[in-house]
């Protein structure tokens, strides 16, 4: 018999053995008919226990592959699947834990199973700058639908400090329009920021905006595909004013870029929830006078230079509370975000597969069908080689999943 076998086989089974016969009684285990059973009790409720074979060692990755990868007895379900369906049948010492190990090792789970958990990698907020127009994110909105004006999409322009927005109604996303918008609309109306995020689009990175970079002189940093939270300040104001816009257009629906800078006035006006300060006042020392307000009826003029130093002051006391209040949040955001998040950290030469974007069948893959191996490593974002075609890869942690060898040994 094959098991009887296997068991005369296995050292830690016939340690158990050799023990069983010097003291019997006191043993968690019985031996029948030469073959070694361990006694459990089958349930909370139960109060019998039954006999349950002690699984050798070299038995075991075939019964994991009869009862995982086989499509009629397995059909890759989970671990407690597996677990509940075997555990009255056989016994191994770190049962569960081999099975848990034997579906992470699997390359069909890897690859088409959906996560119930939090993507990985926890929350890195970008530090506030010291001031206004020193950090700007960019990003295309749109297509809409095309106006009178022959617009079609929208170039949303935010202040990391103030959070003031700049929202450019542009008939294209072109690399030319897009350096034309930014250079005639921003820069010679705020300056150069010092530093420039926006994503991978080609109407970012281009030559001609790699020139104007050289040109004007400030840096351009571009996000991790497919992960919007690089540039979320951008990404969060863009899904608040599509709303505002489609509820004030007119039934023909192509009248959007009218009511576009009365939305943005109204966003730069009010209260952020992050600075506690509405854009307007961190840029301008004071509030809007909206149409709500009541009309003046008198008049005080200051000098200029009185006028100048108490904005000065004005200023200051606004962006230190407001640099105070944006760290505040971030750790706030930070603790929410990061609770029961992994965050696994991969070194040089790891093989991870990789997820699959862009639009799929229920019936596809989630992840690469082949491993992909860490070539460069700067957590959370990291390079990774297709070995087939050595195409690189910028993937953050949370698209990535770590291949799982076999843990299991064999004597």
């Amino acid at each position: 018999m094959m098991l009887r076998e296997q068991q005369d086989k296995d050292p830690d089974i016939q340690k158990i053995i050799q023990e069983l016969h010097k003291n019997p009684k006191s043993s968690p285990f019985v031996l029948r008919d030469n073959i070694l059973y361990k006694l459990v009790i089958p349930s909370r409720t139960s109060k019998t226990k039954i006999h349950v074979i002690y699984l050798p060692n070299l038995m075991i990755k075939p019964l994991l592959y009869a009862t995982h990868n086989d499509p009629m007895t397995g059909g890759h379900f989970s671990t407690d699947r597996i677990y509940n369906k075997i555990k009255h049948k056989y016994w191994w010492p770190n049962m569960k834990n081999n099975i848990k190990m034997h579906i992470k090792s699997c390359s069909l789970c890897q690859q088409y199973n959906v996560s119930r958990h939090k993507k990985h990698g926890q929350l890195k907020p970008i530090p506030p700058p010291d001031g206004p127009f020193m950090l700007v994110g960019i990003d295309f909105c749109g297509p809409f639908k095309r106006t009178p004006r022959e617009n079609l999409y929208v170039l949303v322009i935010t202040d990391y400090f103030t959070r003031h927005i700049t929202a450019l109604a542009l008939p294209d996303c072109t690399a030319e329009t897009t350096a034309h918008a930014l250079f005639n609309n921003y820069f010679c109306k705020y300056g150069i920021p010092a530093v420039i995020i926006s994503d991978q689009g080609p109407h970012f990175q281009n030559i001609l905006m790699h020139n104007i970079q050289k040109l004007i002189g400030y840096n351009h940093i571009y996000s991790t595909p497919y992960h919007p939270q690089t540039n979320g300040i951008v990404e969060r104001f863009n899904s608040t004013f599509v709303p505002q816009i489609s509820k004030l257009q007119d039934t023909q629906d192509n009248n959007w870029d009218e009511y576009l800078q009365a939305v943005v006035f109204a966003y730069n006006s009010g209260v952020h929830k992050t600075t506690k300060f509405s854009p307007y006042e961190l840029l301008y020392g004071r509030p809007p006078r909206l149409p709500i307000d009541s009309r003046p009826h008198h008049f005080t003029f200051h000098k200029p230079n009185d006028y100048f130093e108490q904005l000065k002051k004005t200023l200051n006391i606004y962006h230190k509370a407001a640099k105070e209040n944006i760290i505040q949040q971030q750790q706030l955001n930070k603790q929410r975000y990061d609770i029961h998040r992994q965050d696994p950290h991969y070194k040089l030469g790891d093989r991870v597969w990789m997820r699959i974007f862009g639009m799929r069948g229920k019936l596809d893959p989630k992840f690469s069908l082949k491993p992909k191996i860490i070539i460069y490593c700067n957590h959370p974002t990291y390079i990774v080689l297709d070995e087939d075609t050595n195409i690189e890869s910028r993937v953050h942690v949370g698209d990535l999943k770590p291949v799982n060898l076999s843990t299991i040994q064999s004597n």
